[in-house]
């Protein structure tokens, strides 16, 4: 029996790697070899899965959400670099966890770009998931080179603060993308403003209040037109594109530069080399945090299980709340949730969710020898 533990993260408790690590352990403890391949589908983590598959990691300090120094890494592997905002920039990097949704900003992002360039990767992949701003991409293109004025000409400070005073965008000393591509891979699909938009959806998330959430998707709008004065004439077409609203509008900013969105969780499984993984296998375990309705939506696991397709899969979460007679369709032979073997809270418990997922690993391997797997 061959079995490829393919996972993305527990959030908030372990990561792909070591969720892949604790089942194999359990499935060795049943008799069961396995290979591990962590995944990720453009959210955070997604740096250290490309690391997981071959990719070399480069730590970098850049500004974190509110300009505290961070410490992070970017992933390259030949031409291609990968750069999230998770771990530059993104909600875990707010000093004490204090969501600012006014003041955070994508300064740490650009800058994460800025190293990456210098490795003269002719891909850039940008992971957008765990944002912690909401400034239109403002402190993005700040860092490479976008100089933003009042309507006094005065030089703004790139965040969501300042978005309804830009008046002017100066792009004449930014930096030089021609010859890269740049793919944004996450699966948001919002617009950058509206009732839809980067603000009124995900602003609460990152802290804001209603007034908060107006003043945003006020200043986005703003900033909007600031840029079409500034030879940006179809910056509010970019704008109302799908996906302009993800990360706070860091979407917008990038398609500005060239980017072009693709389906994060298609898009990691073939960057980390899913299929030839999947090649030989009879089984496939995979997991993440919370399996509910949306999995069933174009969400990684259940993209996953229909490329493995026939190969059973077998998920594994920390929270299961997707009915039984959904399984099938949703691609998965059977889920084991953490949940069904403790009534303790495994979400911030590392050590709990490794000791639990090593159990459900040597449950997978006994019920694969049973076999009982389809039930």
């Amino acid at each position: 029996m061959r079995v490829l533990v393919a996972p993305d993260k527990f959030k908030g408790s372990l990561t792909a790697a070591q969720v892949a690590e604790h089942l194999s352990a359990g499935l060795a403890a049943a008799g069961l070899d396995s290979r591990r391949l962590p995944l990720a589908d453009g959210g955070d983590g997604s740096v250290d899965a490309a690391v997981a598959v071959g990719f070399t990691p480069h730590p970098i300090t850049v500004a974190g959400a509110t300009g505290t120094p961070q410490r992070g890494r970017i992933a390259v592997a030949g031409t291609t670099a990968v750069v999230e905002v998770a771990n530059t920039c993104g909600l875990a990097t707010l000093p004490g966890g204090r969501r600012v949704p006014l003041d955070a900003a994508s300064l740490g992002m650009g800058q994460a770009i800025g190293h990456a360039l210098r490795h003269h990767p002719t891909r850039l992949v940008l992971a957008l998931g765990g944002s912690a701003s909401t400034d239109g991409g403002m402190g993005m293109l700040a860092s490479l080179g976008f100089i933003f004025y009042d309507a006094h000409g005065r030089q703004l400070r790139a965040c969501g603060r300042t978005l309804p005073d830009v008046h002017s965008v100066d792009a004449s000393r930014a930096v030089n993308l021609s010859g890269v591509e740049i793919v944004v891979a996450g699966d948001v699909t919002n617009p950058l403003t509206g009732p839809t938009g980067a603000a009124a959806v995900y602003g609460p998330q990152k802290g804001a209040t209603e007034a908060d959430v107006q003043f945003l998707d006020t200043g986005l709008n703003t900033l909007i037109d600031a840029l079409t004065r500034s030879g940006y004439p179809e910056a509010r077409r970019v704008a109302n594109s799908p996906g302009a609203g993800s990360a706070g509008g860091i979407g917008f900013a990038a398609m500005l530069l060239g980017a072009r969105m693709v389906s994060g969780a298609d898009y990691f499984l073939d960057l980390l080399d899913f299929d030839r993984y999947l090649a030989g296998m009879d089984l496939v375990v995979t997991g993440e945090g919370s399996i509910d309705d949306q999995t069933e939506h174009g969400k990684l696991l259940t993209i996953l299980a229909r490329r493995a397709h026939p190969v059973p899969v077998v998920a594994v979460a920390g929270r299961n709340t997707l009915p039984r007679s959904h399984w099938a369709a949703a691609g998965f032979d059977f889920i084991y949730a953490l949940g069904d073997y403790t009534d303790r809270d495994t979400a911030a418990d590392p050590d709990l969710t490794a000791e639990l997922l090593a159990r459900i690993g040597h449950d997978i391997g006994d019920n694969v020898a049973a076999p009982a797997i389809a039930r």
